[in-house]
């Protein structure tokens, strides 16, 4: 697999490097600007690109805004973005697009490498991966009306696994239940939310997403 990585903090951006190199993938390069983000896409043509949502020089969304116009001059070219803070609109704005292949994390989600990485072959492979904690905060974020409360603690469990990006594959070993067991969550979820029954992974999480915004 090769990388791209653009991240400002020189330590993250060294770790990365190192950790991303012992698990035999490639780093073709490591820049610390919007700008040469780019070029180095537009050079090495990376398998996927893991950014920081905030550099030089406002260190406010110029990683993300990168990103963005990254995945319009190539469409389809994967791009993970870490950030310091949960923002949903970041999660929002790398989705709008429609397709999969992006994801967004937590910086200190990194140091959790295994699902770091689980993360990084996911986005890379064409998935979508959404930090745990934005969804926490979407699912609480609820009307006292809200059809959630409908759902059994199981079936918010397996929606939440939903939103992160996960397979049903995935949600089934996470939670140790059967593969039946998660078609009928999930069944049940779409029914009882009015959302269109499906089992592609990004429109379901599209789907899911939309509705925890709503």
């Amino acid at each position: 697999m090769r990388i791209v990585i653009a991240e400002d903090d020189a330590l993250l951006r060294e770790g990365l490097t190192h950790l991303l190199r012992a698990e035999g993938m490639e780093v073709t390069s490591a820049v610390d600007n919007p700008d040469d983000l780019l070029k180095a896409v537009a050079e090495d043509r990376p398998d996927v690109v893991v950014a920081d949502v905030r550099m030089p020089p406002t260190f406010r969304d110029e990683g993300l805004r990168a990103a963005v116009d990254a995945r319009e001059r190539w469409p389809g070219l994967p791009v993970l973005v870490l950030s310091a803070h949960v923002e949903e609109s970041y999660a929002t704005e790398l989705l709008s697009g429609g397709t999969g292949g992006v994801g967004y994390l937590l910086k200190e989600r990194v140091g959790k490498v295994a699902d770091f990485l689980d993360a990084l072959r996911r986005v890379a492979a064409g998935g979508t991966a959404i930090d745990p904690e934005v969804v926490a905060q979407l699912l609480t974020r609820r009307r006292d009306d809200d059809p959630l409360r409908a759902l059994t603690p199981r079936e918010r469990e397996v929606l939440g696994l939903m939103a992160e990006g996960h397979s049903n594959a995935t949600i089934r070993d996470l939670l140790v239940i059967s593969d039946g067991a998660v078609h009928k969550h999930i069944g049940n979820i779409f029914s009882k939310l009015g959302l269109p029954a499906t089992d592609t992974g990004h429109r379901r999480v599209l789907a899911v997403l939309a509705y925890l915004r709503a």
